[in-house]
């Protein structure tokens, strides 16, 4: 009996740790399934258009995608990033006077947490729909540099103002003719202690600053500003900050800014490059509107560079290569994806920048015309200028449109003529998108639903 009653409680302590191995291993699949990625930076975390997350859906089962919440925001062009549970966007406001205003919402609600609004007036600036540039979030701090320059700093929980910085007066950019006809684009960038911002100015095209005290680092480049935003990426054992400017592409020592390479791309009309600089395999590509494709080959070795080849057409409407605009490529393998000067979705060769193939289907022919690429796994999500939101594969064979849906709609405050533009990027963080117009700001989960 007693032998019986031994073997009946060991089965039962067996089926007791069955069941609890079941439970954990059900806990920490669920965990690991709902657990995501932030968005804390311009394209994500590595400024590189890669969203990592699985379990997304595969395909749109509505013409409208649902939305978790939306929120009435002013005009702008600055896209939304998400860190700490919080989105933070800029915008600006006209009425009764002109003011910038940083904006942080709780992510999961839509809920407003914090705003911070200052005066500021847009002098000699085109395409006065808002700020362009993008927050940057980096641990408790969050860094955003508005139109005319003001560079400000906050506490992420609190909006406390940290510390801030008039680029415009502190740097003569207005007084020397220096301010770019679209105003300050570029969003910071932080490395280690460093927040770096561009300017454009003479002596001081790149200004770094001590995140925590604003305090100036160094300073770097006479080169003119340019749109595109700076990225990081490696030579050998050396970080190296690349930016293109309005005269050149530029690698620099982020923690010095002394220059170790540049390699000259000035613009035939004016610096008008806004698509950031995009690398692969010891690569880097930029394209411009007027100037066409720059291919650039990075030392692996040493912080060097040399350029591979250029290709230019005779003007935007005879193009060759690729002319993009406000649409960064996509750099893969030997081929890069990407929009040219009239929103003709294209297939280079990075070898040479021939063309393998032109589809015409995913954003209509229009100046300009813009698509934002991010690459998650073998699908490539396509947010266009229409507010429509693309799952697409990209391949040298061609483009294949695997679903399309309607996210929101097009901004208006600019190129009414066509029916208004989604020229914002939107972010992608823990299986949800956000994305922003003139009027709101929305989330909506992108989350594979399960059975």
């Amino acid at each position: 009996m007693n032998g019986k009653r031994g073997e009946l409680q060991m089965g039962t302590n067996q089926n007791g740790m069955r069941q609890f191995c079941i439970a954990f291993i059900a806990t920490f699949f669920m965990q690991a399934l709902v657990s995501g990625d932030d968005w804390p930076q311009w394209r994500g975390s590595n400024r590189d258009g890669i969203w990592a997350e699985t379990g997304l859906v595969k395909k749109f089962s509505k013409p409208e995608i649902k939305k978790k919440w939306r929120v009435a925001i002013g005009s702008g062009y600055s896209g939304p990033t998400v860190a700490a549970g919080r989105v933070f966007v800029m915008d600006r406001l006209t009425e009764p006077d002109q003011f910038e205003r940083v904006l942080c919402f709780h992510e999961e609600t839509g809920k407003p947490l914090w705003k911070h609004r200052y005066p500021c007036e847009y002098r000699n600036v085109g395409y006065v729909a808002g700020p362009r540039a993008s927050v940057t979030v980096d641990e408790n701090l969050c860094f955003s540099i508005g139109t005319m320059g003001h560079l400000k700093c906050f506490d992420v929980d609190t909006g406390k103002l940290t510390w801030e910085v008039d680029c415009d007066s502190e740097y003569r950019i207005s007084k020397d003719r220096r301010m770019p006809i679209w105003g300050i684009a570029a969003s910071p960038l932080v490395y280690k202690d460093l927040v770096i911002v561009h300017l454009g100015t003479e002596g001081s095209s790149l200004v770094a600053f001590h995140k925590k005290t604003g305090k100036e680092i160094w300073r770097s480049l006479d080169d003119r500003a340019q749109y595109s935003s700076p990225i990081l990426c490696r030579q050998g054992e050396q970080d190296v900050c690349v930016i293109w400017t309005g005269d050149n592409v530029v690698g620099i020592n982020p923690v010095d800014g002394k220059p170790f390479w540049k390699i000259p791309f000035r613009p035939r009309n004016m610096p008008i490059g806004i698509a950031t600089p995009i690398v692969e395999n010891g690569r880097l590509f930029v394209t411009s509107f007027y100037d066409g494709s720059l291919m650039i080959r990075l030392d692996n070795e040493k912080p060097v560079a040399t350029e591979i080849w250029r290709r230019s057409g005779r003007n935007e409407r005879k193009t060759e290569a690729l002319h993009s605009i406000i649409s960064t490529p996509v750099f893969k393998g030997e081929h890069i994806y990407g929009v040219d000067s009239y929103g003709e979705f294209r297939c280079i060769l990075a070898k040479n920048g021939d063309r393998v193939w032109q589809d015409d289907s995913a954003v209509p022919n229009a100046r300009w015309s813009t698509i934002h690429f991010v690459e998650n796994g073998q699908q490539t999500w396509m947010f266009t200028e229409r507010g429509e939101l693309i799952i697409g594969e990209l391949s040298p064979d061609g483009f294949k449109e695997v679903s399309r849906s309607k996210l929101l709609d097009p901004t208006t405050q600019q190129l009414r003529q066509r029916k208004g533009v989604c020229w914002s990027h939107p972010a992608y963080a823990n299986r949800c998108v956000f994305a922003r117009n003139d009027k709101e700001l929305v989330a909506a989960s992108l989350a594979e639903e399960m059975p």
